[in-house]
């Protein structure tokens, strides 16, 4: 290619211009159009220029430099359209690149005046690029696409169109019918599971005939109440519905039914939902889901283009073609596409940042919901379906992207549907077409224009300073739609939504059907496993902690386990042969063991992949395979370094070959183990069902294994077992391996070891409870969603905000003033600041809005104020009442509603109310006094019709209910971070009429608050405005129409006036944004600190500073209730909680259901003493009472913690709260996991094992690092129970961790209670006869007079373990805030 460049360069280029061109190769094409916009753009240019010019006259010199800057790109983009004699290396360049063969020419473009491979275009060459194509977001971005089309049109080529038509969708669903509440209870999972087997079944539609069109560039708005099935239309415009649903109708792209292509790639549905790798960055996402989704039909396209544009002698802009062919390459690493998309959504500034969960610190959850956008639309898709996006994101960046939205769908030409829940009037406009639904049927499809006046002749009308979009939700309620009757000379009669169904029309229009995808990948079979390799190594390297940690905790096992069988204790004889073979035992128990954590880590993935795999994204197997090629590695050096340390040193027979051998069969028997915990997590698909069905598959493998029970012990129609087990073959090897070594022929017995072994079988059966607990949730969701209309509040337009000034709170409480000055907040180290000198005061009786655009630190502020940081260095001074802020206090008179929702999954809407009243209003407070006041706060935030509805999962639209928790505390002071987010915007207006109703009875009200209607907005009586960098630059009073708010501002120089009827936080945010800085060069910080508002705030938190005469610091006791009422209510709310988890309870009865029967069938009078006549006999029977006690307690363990870990996040919320003792906690989750256990199953070590989980979760970050110290324990405990290795052969040094073992003393007092007092039964043992008692005394060291002490450090255990777990519970959070 080099040569072929050399050689253009000596030839003079063409000099034809880019429109003469056209007009001679493409007649057809309209040039009047073309000459129009090349004029429209010469004359904005020429008018940027001379307005550029003019601004530098004037302007400070930092502003002119900017202008200086802007006049240099601007000639820059212009050279190519205009050139000169000094661009004739530029030429030459140019000529070379079309003389390329077409691949390389598809591959070749120039960037800096030099050929570049797009393919191998760097990080820093993308960024320069993107951010010269889109220096500004709005109006670079719409003549970045006008210059993609303009370019396509020249040669006449047209990017291809998708048209939607659906006729007659109806979507139904099965549901079971079920009396009383449909609670998930254990109970009601039994009678559902038995009114299934009945087919007693209703049908319930979803969907009622619904017809429309969709139109290629048209943005539209899809609106409508809550519970009006938005998203099931979006997903089955987008072909994914649930297969369970019944779908009758059509939906076609282009003229053509979605069964004979791929709508899943030819369109793409944007969840409301944020489902990622918390592992990954923000940019690697992005890239990996760019490299999967591929490039559709650019390929093609581009390489027409260029085609065209030889043949024509067209030289294209060169940062335009380098762009065009840089995201016109399949199968990248790394995409220019994905700087393009990060750049537009606003995601550049946390490119490198993790996406992070609840318990790890990554990017906000505003970024979180564009990443979730831009994780779709980086894909070529031409068809976008949107549901809610704008979900905690503010109005400013809402806007901004549905800009681009706008301007993707009018260039080009896209068909775009987006369901937005309070979309502002700006925004709205944005929008070409509206589909309003209600009950499940389209209202209205039709132009935006025209909407208004169909409502007006249907006698409704929109008043003044009313958001569009919210009339239109609300003119379809009946207990709304009056307030809208404009023809007052007539009786008003309920409008159905039948009724505004009949003047719906649609129209037509024509697409192409080369847009649709009639492949199901992108990539091809090679390219998908690459990029998923690629992607396992990432999350490997993220996750290298979690490996690491095994390794080392593999190697000190294996230290520990070659000091118990050193060498130099062991000879090669007959009665070491034993422990030998207990060694070979305990290294595959060890390592089948240590694939425990592998199946957390598989269920914590499982929701991410199968979003990607329904999206097409990647094949199941091309997910499976290099999870199980690198886990490979994984085994070999953990195999490699357990084989390493314990082989010579405990003395395994030395030579070079039997070691590797040995090394070889851990080493499968360890991958084994990964494949099979990764196969129960993705068949049960939960940690709770997952955790058991892993211990269940345990059981039975060990079980058969042949080392508790020998294959001649067993029952002969089990005997198939022994040999369909993997174990079995790996265990005959190992003992093949050692024992017949020619130190060890001189032993002849030893032959029976061959038959030693074991066996797998799956144990799975308890998901089928978990698709019934799923089915229950569905059932109860549609129930909530149908009650949703009942419940809007009763409200006219003109006082929808107005307080309640008849409704008055029951119990007394203290009006509190917070203030705080040079509030500062560092990251880690003082490098990262967030906070900067903030100052302001929140006073009672007045309802303050914290505002600012995405990343201001809003959430961050009123996290320092409220105490819940768990890290970073805070400085400043915060007071409450004049006096300085003592958290522990504080908590007592406060309440937090956080943003994400925080709840029990299986707790209704009125429990977790009654509970925190419970436990946080004051003692002197009667339970009658309690549940009226409960009453009244559920009533007050209209929560009344739902009070008996599940809150749901974290993450659930549950914001309301967490306002009536700390509500119903009776708080002096409550900050709610963004309280409407996630509402509709009816719902919003309920929540906002509580929140001012609370403000105006005295009390302190902060909220942070997104995308507010001028309603809303101009409810609020203070307002704190940040910018990004978390810098103030507006602390004062909104007044009356915001006119304070708006007159500041409008005082600035060159800050555009509001218009008429628009939304002034909008306009405010918009007028204060960053770029809006750069264009006016002013910094609206200094402003704020420079003016009399600051001047006056200061003095004002100087004042309040001060505590007022008569008045003290306010002390409390920690906790508001005796210890008693506290355990009281927590085991009330765990029984609940446990009561209503079907998943947890059921696949635990079926445990120890399945346990019971294959013991006993095993074990088949194998405990009678008449039948027991030498060692083997014995140890079989004191085997199978090892097998129950290390299962049940493993299983125990195994099943608590998903649970605990799963509440934890609960328990950090209430701990801020002070609602209980942790002591109170601790006792109450030990004493319910006690009710649940069977008492004939040693309740001792189920005890011990059922705290030691708890425990661990509370000391470890995730579960997954928790399943990793879990399984150190239980191979601790096997090793040091005294059954492999008896107590008289445990060396010295660690006798202790053989007191120090639970498991050890349990054996021991079901070995000496069952057979320690059989002084007159005589067994042969190893070629002697013995009693049996002394046999047990002499060979294990289990002492029947240790009986009593026995009871007493069995009591201990768990007494331990509950302090640990209490004492972890209060002091560690692990939490990252």
């Amino acid at each position: 290619m080099e040569v072929a460049l050399e050689q253009a360069k000596r030839r003079p280029a063409a000099g034809k211009t880019l429109l003469n061109v056209e007009r001679q190769q493409h007649p057809e094409i309209k040039m009047s159009q073309l000459e129009v916009v090349e004029m429209e753009d010469k004359k904005k240019q020429q008018q940027q220029r001379e307005e550029a010019e003019a601004e530098a006259s004037v302007v400070p010199s930092s502003l002119r430099a900017a202008a200086t800057r802007s006049l240099s790109s601007l000639s820059s983009s212009l050279r190519w359209d205009h050139r000169g004699d000094g661009e004739e290396e530029a030429e030459l360049t140019w000529a070379a690149i079309e003389r390329l063969p077409t691949l390389d020419r598809m591959r070749t473009s120039v960037l800096s005046s030099e050929a570049v491979d797009v393919r191998r275009l760097g990080a820093a060459e993308r960024r320069v690029l993107v951010e010269r194509l889109v220096a500004d977001i709005q109006r670079d971005n719409l003549r970045l696409l006008r210059k993609q089309r303009r370019r396509m049109e020249r040669v006449g080529v047209r990017q291809p169109t998708v048209e939607v038509r659906w006729r007659n969708v109806r979507v139904e669903a099965d549901c079971q019918v079920v009396s009383g509440k449909p609670l998930p209870t254990l109970l009601n999972t039994v009678l559902s599971t038995a009114r299934g087997l009945s087919r007693r079944h209703a049908r319930i539609p979803i969907l009622n005939d619904v017809t429309g069109i969709l139109k290629p560039s048209r943005l539209t708005l899809l609106l409508g109440p809550p519970g009006c099935r938005k998203t099931t239309l979006l997903l089955a415009l987008a072909g994914k519905l649930d297969k369970n649903l019944k779908v009758t109708g059509e939906v076609e792209y282009n003229g053509t039914n979605l069964n004979t292509f791929v709508p899943e790639k030819t369109s793409a549905y944007i969840s409301q939902y944020d489902l990622h790798v918390p592992e990954m960055t923000v940019r690697e996402t992005l890239d990996f889901s760019a490299r999967f989704q591929g490039v559709g039909t650019r390929a093609e396209i581009m390489k027409e283009v260029i085609r065209r544009e030889k043949e024509a002698g067209i030289t294209p802009d060169p940062d335009i073609d380098t762009y065009m062919k840089a995201i016109s390459v399949e199968g990248l690493e790394r995409s220019m596409q994905t700087d393009y998309i990060m750049k537009i959504m606003g995601l550049d500034i946390c490119a490198d940042i993790i996406v992070g969960d609840i318990m790890r610190r990554g990017i906000s959850g505003g970024e979180k919901k564009r990443l979730t956008t831009g994780e779709m639309i980086v894909g070529p898709s031409r068809a976008l379906f949107m549901d809610e996006i704008s979900t905690g994101l503010d109005s400013s960046t809402t806007f901004q992207i549905v800009s681009c939205l706008q301007q993707v769908a009018h260039i080009s030409e896209s068909t775009i549907l987006v369901s937005l829940l309070q979309p502002a009037p700006e925004t709205y406009d944005f929008f070409n077409d509206i589909i309003l639904m209600a009950e499940g049927k389209i209202a209205y499809h039709g132009s935006k224009s025209c909407i208004m006046n169909f409502f007006e002749s249907c006698g409704f009308k929109c008043p003044e300073r009313k958001r569009a979009a919210d009339f239109l939700q609300e003119v379809l309620s009946k207990k709304d739609q009056q307030q809208y009757w404009s023809h007052t000379e007539e009786t008003y009669n309920f409008v159905t939504v039948d009724h505004f169904c009949e003047k719906f029309k649609a129209s037509q229009v024509e697409g192409h059907n080369n847009a649709l995808s009639l492949n199901i990948y992108s990539l091809t079979k090679w390219d998908l496993l690459k990029a998923c390799f690629a992607r396992e190594i990432l999350l490997m390297r993220r996750n290298a902690f979690i490996y690491i940690t095994k390794t080392v905790q593999l190697g000190l096992l294996a230290v520990i386990t070659r000091t118990v069988f050193l060498r130099t204790h062991m000879g090669v004889d007959r009665a070491h042969a034993d422990y030998y073979m207990g060694s070979l035992f305990y290294a595959l128990l060890l390592l089948l063991v240590n694939g425990f954590p592998e199946l957390a880590m598989a269920v914590t993935r499982l929701p991410v992949f199968y979003k990607q795999r329904d999206y097409y994204f990647y094949p199941a197997w091309a997910y499976a395979i290099p999870a199980f090629i690198l886990k490979i590695i994984v085994s070999l050096v953990e195999s490699i370094t357990w084989t390493s340390i314990s082989y010579y040193l405990i003395g395994y027979t030395p030579e070079a070959s039997r070691f590797f051998r040995q090394l070889l069969i851990l080493f499968l028997v360890y991958t084994g183990s990964l494949s099979l915990f990764r196969c129960v997590a993705s068949y049960c698909q939960t940690m709770m069902a997952g955790s058991v069905g892993g211990t269940m598959s345990f059981l039975v493998i060990l079980l058969f294994g042949g080392f508790i029970i020998p294959r001649p012990s067993m029952p002969n129609w089990l005997k198939w077992g022994f040999w369909i087990s993997p174990l079995s073959y790996a265990e005959i090897g190992l003992t093949v391996n050692e024992f017949l070594a020619p130190r060890w022929l001189k032993f002849h017995s030893l032959k029976h070891y061959s038959d030693t072994i074991w066996t797998s079988a799956p144990g799975t059966s308890r998901a089928i409870i978990s698709r019934d607990k799923f089915a229950t949730f569905d059932r109860r969701s549609k129930d909530m969603s149908k009650d949703m209309d009942n419940r809007m509040p009763k409200l006219q337009v003109g006082n929808a905000l107005a307080p309640n000034k008849t409704g008055t709170m029951v119990l007394p409480f203290t009006p509190l003033t917070i203030s705080f000055q040079d509030v500062n907040y560092y990251v880690d180290t003082p490098v990262l600041q967030l906070l900067h000198n903030i100052t302001g005061a929140f006073q009672p009786g007045v309802l303050s809005a914290l505002m600012g655009v995405t990343g201001a630190g809003k959430t961050t502020l009123l996290d320092v104020l409220a105490g819940r940081k768990t890290g970073g260095v805070i400085e400043g001074d915060i007071r409450v009442g004049g006096y300085p802020k003592i958290q522990q206090t504080f908590a007592r008179i406060s309440g937090y509603c956080e943003q994400t929702d925080v709840h029990s999954p299986q707790i209704t809407v009125e429990e977790p109310v009654a509970y925190s009243a419970w436990l946080r209003l004051p003692i002197e407070v009667d339970s009658k006094t309690r549940r009226e006041f409960v009453n009244e706060v559920i009533q007050t935030i209209e929560l009344d019709d739902i009070r008996d509805a599940l809150v749901g999962l974290p993450g659930s639209k549950g914001n309301v209910s967490l306002f009536a928790v700390e509500l119903v505390s009776n708080p002096s002071v409550i900050f709610m971070d963004e309280p409407t987010s996630g509402l509709d915007a009816r719902a919003a207006a309920i929540v906002m009429h509580a929140v001012k109703n609370v403000a105006d009875t005295g009390r302190t009200v902060v909220c942070t608050i997104h995308q507010p209607s001028i309603e809303i907005f101009e409810a609020f009586d203070e307002l704190l405005l940040m910018k990004r960098g978390g810098e103030l630059i507006y602390a004062g009073p909104l007044g009356f129409h915001s006119c304070n708010v708006i007159h500041y501002f409008e005082t600035i120089p060159g800050v555009p006036k509001i218009k008429d009827n628009y939304n002034p936080s909008t306009w405010m945010l918009e007028v204060t944004c960053a770029s809006m800085e750069a264009q006016l060069g002013v910094e609206f910080a200094q402003i704020y600190r420079e003016s009399t508002m600051c001047k006056d705030k200061d003095a004002l938190v100087k004042s309040l500073s001060k505590p007022a005469l008569g008045t003290s610091d306010l002390h409390f006791p920690n906790t508001t209730q005796r210890f008693g009422e506290q355990l009281k209510a927590c085991i009330w709310k765990q029984c609940l909680s446990y009561w209503r988890s079907p998943s947890y309870n059921l696949v635990r009865i079926v445990f120890i259901t399945i346990s019971c029967i294959v013991f006993g069938a095993l074990f088949w009078q194998q405990g009678d003493i008449n039948h027991i006549n030498d060692q083997q006999g014995l140890f079989t029977i004191l085997g199978c009472l090892y097998g129950t006690t290390l299962f049940t307690g493993i299983n125990n363990c195994q099943s608590v913690m998903p649970f605990v870990s799963i509440e934890r996040s609960i328990v950090y919320r209430e701990r801020f709260a002070g609602m209980y003792s942790p002591w109170a906690y601790s006792l109450a989750q030990g004493m319910h996991g006690l009710q649940l256990n069977d008492p004939s199953l040693k309740p001792g070590s189920v005890v011990v094992f059922l705290y030691l989980g708890m425990m661990i979760v509370a000391l470890t970050p995730n579960i997954q690092v928790a399943s990793i110290l879990a399984s150190m324990f239980y191979t601790l405990q096997n090793l040091m129970s005294g059954f492999i290795v008896p107590a008289p052969q445990i060396p010295r040094w660690w006798i202790w961790l053989y007191y120090t073992s639970p498991l050890s003393w349990t054996l021991n007092v079901f070995f000496t209670t069952q057979f320690g007092d059989e002084h007159e039964k005589e067994i042969s043992v190893f070629g002697e006869t013995k009693s049996v008692a002394a046999f047990i005394k002499d060979y294990f060291g289990f002492h029947r007079d240790l009986l009593p002490l026995a009871a007493i450090i069995l009591a201990m255990f768990p007494t331990l373990f509950a302090i640990l777990f209490g004492l972890s519970i209060s002091k560690l959070n692990f939490q990252r805030r």
